[in-house]
């Protein structure tokens, strides 16, 4: 059987529920020792209803949909200075996929999606950042290419 056809557009006001709504995605797997789940769940909404309130100019959230038009995932990519080298890069805030929906393209469709979107804006590099208990994650951005750049550490103050 074929995989069906996903639409990717820009995300609506409208999308705002479905889009705050798959939080939980981003913390279903094991998280480090010293995150707890609510605290990251709250955070990720916070920052996630923020930039859907304000939407600063940095900020691209699109929306994948099926052809029939239900909403299966979205992304949010932000334009981004290189510390390093001051050129441009695309950066990939938050992507998720509504539970049920994995497994069919539509991470990788939105990873598509997210390249042509950086390239069109002369990016340099597409970043992400992701937990390291989040193996399908993890899983899908090496197959599309990704690999480490910076490693970021960290350790619980006593």
């Amino acid at each position: 059987m074929a995989p069906r056809p996903i639409r990717i557009r820009r995300a609506h006001a409208e999308d705002d529920d479905f889009i705050l709504s798959l939080t939980a995605r981003f913390v279903d797997f094991e998280l480090p020792a010293w995150r707890r789940r609510n605290a990251c769940a709250n955070g990720i909404r916070r920052d996630l209803k923020r930039a859907l309130d304000e939407l600063p100019s940095f900020e691209n959230l699109f929306l994948a949909e099926s052809a029939a038009g239900e909403r299966l995932g979205f992304l949010r990519l932000q334009k981004t200075r290189d510390f390093f080298s001051g050129h441009a890069n695309c950066h990939i805030s938050d992507l998720a996929v509504l539970q049920g929906h994995e497994g069919k393209g539509i991470g990788r469709a939105l990873l598509e999606y997210a390249q042509a979107w950086a390239k069109q804006q002369r990016c340099r590099l597409i970043t992400l950042a992701v937990f390291p208990g989040n193996a399908r994650a993890l899983a899908l951005y090496e197959r599309a290419g990704f690999g480490p750049d910076l490693l970021r550490l960290a350790k619980r103050v006593k």
